[in-house]
């Protein structure tokens, strides 16, 4: 019992560095805001399953210590880079493009489960944001199994907190730009964040 303060204390900390890091801007956070804002938020829960289920590969990943095998293979971290970045510049053009206004009724569908999935797994930032949350705490002091298990508890929250809530906010939108003009906009605004994304994490690799 006496180890529940310093749990209760670690966990606090774990969660305040992991929602602002794992939550900012990036391909797959941005990519689910530009979803939700041309397709809407239930047409978009496919994605966002695709993301929640790769973004918790990479953590089991960091976890099993695979990540480690990973890095040390920069010719490996370059074609995942590249996979990434080829899907993000035809996610940007199916969210530029995508049907606005009344033409949204029956437009285009939104993309399904595995290119989140995959969107997900080979996203750079999601290999260094979730390797600095997960190594900056211990939970269970001693107990390296209930450690482990507490920390993967608690970041797949903050996963499927953080995912569902980029979704939302561009969903958000979608009901507020049915203008044509303005719908458009928005969705090629999101399209460009997406794509100045890609040159960030090119120029992390």
């Amino acid at each position: 019992m006496e180890d529940l303060p310093h749990l209760a204390n670690a966990l606090g900390l774990l969660w305040l560095a992991a929602f602002p890091l794992m939550g900012s801007p990036g391909p797959a956070t941005l990519s689910l805001a530009g979803i939700g804002t041309a397709f809407g938020f239930r047409p978009g829960l496919p994605y966002l399953a695709g993301i929640v289920a790769g973004t918790t590969g990479v953590l089991l990943m960091i976890a099993t210590g695979v990540t480690a095998l990973i890095l040390a293979r920069p010719e490996l971290v370059m074609v995942l880079t590249g996979i990434a970045a080829a899907y993000i510049v035809y996610l940007a053009w199916k969210i530029a493009t995508a049907p606005v206004g009344k033409m949204a009724l029956d437009g285009a569908t939104a993309p399904a489960f595995v290119p989140g999935f995959l969107l997900a797994i080979a996203n750079p930032k999601a290999f260094a944001a979730i390797g600095a949350v997960y190594a900056s705490q211990t939970l269970v002091p001693g107990h390296l199994g209930a450690d482990t298990g507490v920390k993967l508890a608690a970041l797949v929250l903050v996963i499927v907190i953080v995912n569902t809530a980029w979704l939302a906010f561009g969903a958000g939108f979608s009901r507020l730009l049915r203008h044509p003009r303005i719908g458009r906009a928005a969705n090629i605004a999101f399209a460009l964040m997406l794509l100045a994304s890609v040159g960030l994490a090119l120029v992390a690799a």
